[in-house]
């Protein structure tokens, strides 16, 4: 094989090899939040070892903490038993629980845990030898997004930091409704909280949700009820458990996130030591995993600063935290925020006109391809109905678009191989003057009008195309559990049998054969081994990209042929 085939395979491995260890994220040691079935029955385990000081309650992390300086004792505030509240939509089940008024469960119904018999072949050999793990009993679940266990604080905490009245954010509230069922109609619906401190004050928690949609809105009203004035600042608070036992995902963050001054924030839970205060600025703030989201955003972003802590319990506490507000005698003090709870997908989060397609790591560098891609594929989804046709289909679009190109190489490729008896002559004439050679080397190709490199600017231009798809189906929620057909149900998973990069590594065997070789038997030697390493790098990768690659090299072996076969 000549140098510049060589070249341009190194090359693609090379800028492959630094991509994937300088711009994709290693794996993250953080470990996935576990179901809301495995924080109940780890709950007792983890209050074993490390025990909050309050036997009810496990301590919220201190920076997300209310201040315990007022004149008025927690102790007046109203007490009563713990209920739920639910909220029934097509999209979700949210269960509210009175203590607090805060989160208790938030269940998105058209996604699930698993694809059902999803386990690869690693699975099934592991199992028939003994050493497998147990099937889930149950099947699939709904994901859920609340993980906190038994004692801790939960999501949508509301609390007072710096005020002038200790307020407690475990209080007993009381709800105008005991379920909300908005599986039929269309209509928003409101459900209130009302926590009392009699001739003091009265916290108002307002739900407004909406049947469509993923987001919806808090109002949080503080009546002074008093002779005086008080002064608060609102504080919203998501509580996140994360188990440092659990499996994680590769490439997927499961921590906390932002969005301040245009910027994204993505802190890494095992690097977290001490509380972290960033803004003001900030658009939203919350906590996610590779492909969902738990996003508060504030009224006022650019009064309104994002705090960020970790206790030693493993519990995250992401809270924003606004401006302190003077509520006169006999008035209230209102704090507004809108929530988004739901998938990373793309669309609906870039309708929220506040930044939140952001949350999804297409990559500062490559987002300009890889969204393209992505409406390209959705666009061609509505057409077919299955994203691995879809993907097949862009494929046959890229190569269309590069197809030029692809038969100016494969000319070149053709030239130089009529020249090979030629260089092979040279390389034995200078074979202990390699200056000489080179300079031989250059003359003949200039003599014939070849461009040693013109093979090369294909493969090169298609890199970023490559990497751009590559992040498109790595994060694309769309992609998430999508089926091709048979075996493969699951697009942005590897091949569960590796049936496809077994296949895509023959299709790079057969273009190593229909490629020019050279007579350096190092070169020949490197090139035997280029189809191994590819087919083992492939092995993990989210099946939609193999496929992408793998057809990808099924026209380019056609191209070539094609070519091969026009008369000289």
């Amino acid at each position: 094989m000549d140098k510049r085939t060589l070249l341009a395979v190194v090359l693609s491995v090379v800028v492959l090899m630094v991509y994937q260890n300088f711009f994709v994220k290693p794996p993250v040691k953080t470990a996935p939040a576990p179901t809301q079935q495995e924080a109940s029955v780890s709950s007792q385990t983890t209050a074993q070892q490390a025990p909050p000081a309050d036997p009810g309650k496990a301590s919220a992390p201190a920076a997300i903490q209310t201040a315990t300086t007022g004149r008025m004792p927690a102790a007046q505030a109203v007490t009563g038993d713990e209920r739920d509240v639910i909220v029934e939509t097509p999209l979700y089940r949210a269960v509210l629980t009175t203590r607090g008024a805060a989160l208790k469960s938030f269940q998105l119904k058209q996604y699930k845990t698993a694809v059902a018999n999803s386990e690869d072949i690693v699975d099934i050999f592991m199992r028939l030898i003994g050493q497998g793990k147990p099937k889930p009993e149950g099947g699939p679940k709904p994901i859920e997004l609340v993980h906190v266990l038994e004692g801790m604080p939960r999501p949508l905490s509301v609390s007072f930091p710096d005020s002038t009245v200790n307020i407690p954010d475990d209080g007993f509230y009381e709800a105008d409704g005991s379920l909300l069922d908005m599986t039929r109609g269309v209509e928003p619906h409101r459900l209130t909280f009302t926590h009392s401190y009699p001739g003091e004050l009265r916290i108002d928690k307002t739900f407004t949700f909406h049947p469509d949609k993923y987001s919806f809105e808090l109002e949080v009203r503080v009546h002074n009820l008093g002779a005086a004035p008080l002064n608060q600042s609102g504080g919203l608070t998501w509580y996140q458990y994360v188990d440092p036992n659990a499996p994680t995902d590769s490439y997927g963050h499961d921590g906390p996130v932002s969005y301040i001054a245009k910027s994204m924030d993505r802190p890494e839970v095992s690097k977290m030591e001490a509380d972290k205060t960033l803004g003001p600025d900030v658009s939203w703030g919350g906590f996610e995993s590779k492909y969902f989201i738990a996003a508060m955003i504030p009224q006022n972003p650019s009064l309104t600063s994002f705090r960020m802590t970790k206790d030693t319990n493993n519990l995250i506490a992401v809270g924003l935290k606004g401006p302190k507000n003077v509520i006169p005698p006999g008035q209230p003090g209102v704090f507004n925020y809108a929530l988004y709870l739901g998938p990373k997908d793309y669309n609906i989060l870039k309708a929220q006109n506040l930044g939140l397609e952001n949350a999804i790591d297409f990559g500062d560098w490559l987002k300009w391809l890889a969204i393209p891609l992505l409406i390209t594929l959705k666009f061609l989804y509505g057409y077919v109905g299955n994203y691995g046709i879809a993907i097949i289909i862009l494929t046959i679009l890229i190569k269309v678009i590069f197809w030029p190109l692809g038969n100016k190489s494969y000319k070149s490729m053709k030239e130089m191989q009529k020249l090979q008896p030629k260089m092979a002559a040279l390389r034995e004439k200078y074979k202990d003057d390699k200056t000489r050679l080179s300079q031989e080397s250059m003359a003949l190709y200039k003599t014939h009008k070849v461009n040693p490199l013109g093979g090369c600017l294909p493969m090169v231009v298609q890199i970023p195309v490559f990497f751009g798809l590559y992040k498109a189906l790595l994060y694309a929620i769309e992609l998430r559990h999508s089926p091709l057909f048979w075996w493969i149900q699951d697009l942005s998973a590897k091949d569960p049998y590796y049936i496809t990069p077994i296949i895509m590594g023959g299709t790079m065997f057969i273009q190593q054969k229909m490629t020019p070789t050279g007579a350096d038997p190092m070169q020949a030697k490197i090139m035997l081994f280029m189809p191994i390493i590819f087919t083992f790098m492939f092995l993990n990768f989210p099946s939609g990209l193999v496929i992408y690659w793998l057809f990808n090299n099924i026209i380019s072996i056609g191209q070539q042929v094609y070519i091969n076969k026009q008369p000289a």
